[in-house]
């Protein structure tokens, strides 16, 4: 059997370097290369077709969902076998289980490593592989909410893909994803901002700054110092006596555009 091609990501390097240790005692394991976070990963695909990613979920700026549906768009859909590497609870782990080929949980011990690798080798099969791809498929239609065609006929984005597409909210042992498009708008309290999507509201732990920085300035927009609304989702605007204005979504919710980020009526209207 030709060696497996392997990538390595993992924005943590003690991790990296661990799998690496571990991996150089397989003899048909080829590490090819080893990235810190989602862009590196993409570029690194792109050049070295590894046949196999070991990737972590939650990284920086693309975690390892958004690396997959882009690598499906890179690849026109045909996908490298993906074994997830997560620091995630079993609660986390079997919402993904039945997609990837494998999971590895932090900190990996040898015997489950042993067992991925093993099951990726059998995946060396081309029944198997049908399989797997059904099954990456599978997970991308349910993370974008576009079936396959309309996954890899996407074209990204001008910025190359730097705005997120859905927003990974983690609250104890749950774990949300949301996707933005269902997002009506976001409300600031300190450090934590409430996402309001549909008849559901999710708290996450970030600020006003970091979370404008993920998000299309195109779809999203500051209407006020502690709310960024969906463009999208904006049905009216209504003018207040004072001069101010008050922007009504789609499902009849009415917020207060202030004097100060009255530019984003530019956008709106």
């Amino acid at each position: 059997m030709a060696n497996i091609r392997t990538l390595i990501v993992d924005d943590e390097p003690l991790a990296r370097r661990g799998l690496e240790l571990r991996l150089a005692t397989q003899p048909d394991i080829e590490v090819v290369a080893q990235c810190a976070n989602g862009r590196e990963a993409l570029a690194a695909a792109a050049e070295h077709a590894p046949d196999l990613i070991l990737l972590d979920v939650q990284m920086p700026g693309m975690d390892g969902f958004q690396v997959l549906e882009q690598l499906s768009v890179q690849g026109h859909g045909e996908l490298p076998a993906i074994v997830f590497v997560t620091a995630y609870d079993e609660y986390a782990v079997r919402a993904f289980r039945e997609h990837a080929l494998d999971y590895l949980l932090k900190p990996v011990e040898d015997a489950r490593l042993d067992d991925a690798l093993a099951r990726v080798r059998a995946a060396s099969d081309v029944k198997v592989l049908g399989e797997r791809q059904r099954r990456m498929l599978a997970l991308l239609e349910e993370l974008t909410g576009e079936d396959a065609n309309q996954v890899a006929a996407r074209v990204d984005d001008p910025e190359g893909g730097r705005w997120v597409r859905t927003l990974t909210i983690r609250d104890g042992r749950r774990i949300s994803r949301v996707p933005i498009q269902n997002i009506g708008y976001i409300e600031a309290a300190g450090d934590y901002m409430a996402v309001h999507a549909g008849d559901e509201t999710h708290i996450m732990r970030t600020t006003m700054k970091a979370l404008l920085e993920q998000l299309n300035p195109q779809r999203f927009q500051r209407i006020h110092r502690s709310t960024i609304v969906n463009v999208a989702q904006v049905a009216k605007l209504d003018t207040h006596m004072n001069g101010e204005y008050f922007v009504e979504l789609t499902d009849g919710t009415r917020l207060k555009l202030s004097r100060k980020f009255r530019d984003s009526l530019k956008v709106l209207v």
